[in-house]
């Protein structure tokens, strides 16, 4: 490869680690280009780049984009997903396509923000339920407390009504 080409490919990678809100670290071995295309177009259509990278441009990328604590990961032939919106996105996107194609690829580990993130926790997060359904939960948990109050307060209440409407109908009958 000819030395402006490499430097190019490690201007691109930097910028792309630099931007990106998630990053998914992947050991490809024993996948197909058919399998990797593949997984290149569906993880597209989610909005997540997908690029296959030498270990040495992807060192110099990580060194440029000032995160290098993640180059502990790298071991055996890498590719990267890139997440630039949503964190989430890349993590359920492989997650899900490698299910559905049944794809030899293991998750190596990642990189959320500044903080690295083994094997483990990628999968933890692969798990998480989608940002509507926790902000649904959380709303429900904050609203819990409200709805106890209201259903104690009204309890006395609602005893005193069904006296009264048992009285009357004994009194009518």
């Amino acid at each position: 490869m000819l030395r402006e080409k490499k430097e190019q490919i490690v201007n691109e990678l930097a910028e792309n680690l630099s931007r990106s809100t998630m990053v998914v670290m992947t050991n490809y071995q024993g996948a197909t280009a058919k399998q990797m295309n593949d997984l290149r177009r569906s993880l597209a259509d989610s909005g997540v780049e997908y690029h296959v990278v030498k270990n040495t441009l992807l060192r110099f990328a990580l060194e440029k984009a000032g995160k290098t604590e993640i180059s502990s990961l790298i071991e055996g032939p890498i590719a990267l997903a890139f997440g630039y919106d949503d964190v989430l996105a890349p993590v359920k996107a492989l997650t899900r396509h490698i299910k559905s194609a049944e794809l030899p690829l293991k998750l190596s580990g990642g990189m959320l923000g500044e903080r690295v993130l083994g094997a483990s926790e990628i999968m933890g997060l692969a798990n998480l339920p989608s940002q509507e359904v926790l902000i649904a939960k959380l709303i429900g948990q904050m609203q819990a407390p409200l709805l106890n109050l209201n259903n104690v307060l009204n309890a006395p209440l609602h005893r005193l009504l069904f006296i009264l409407q048992s009285r009357i109908q004994k009194i009518g009958t």
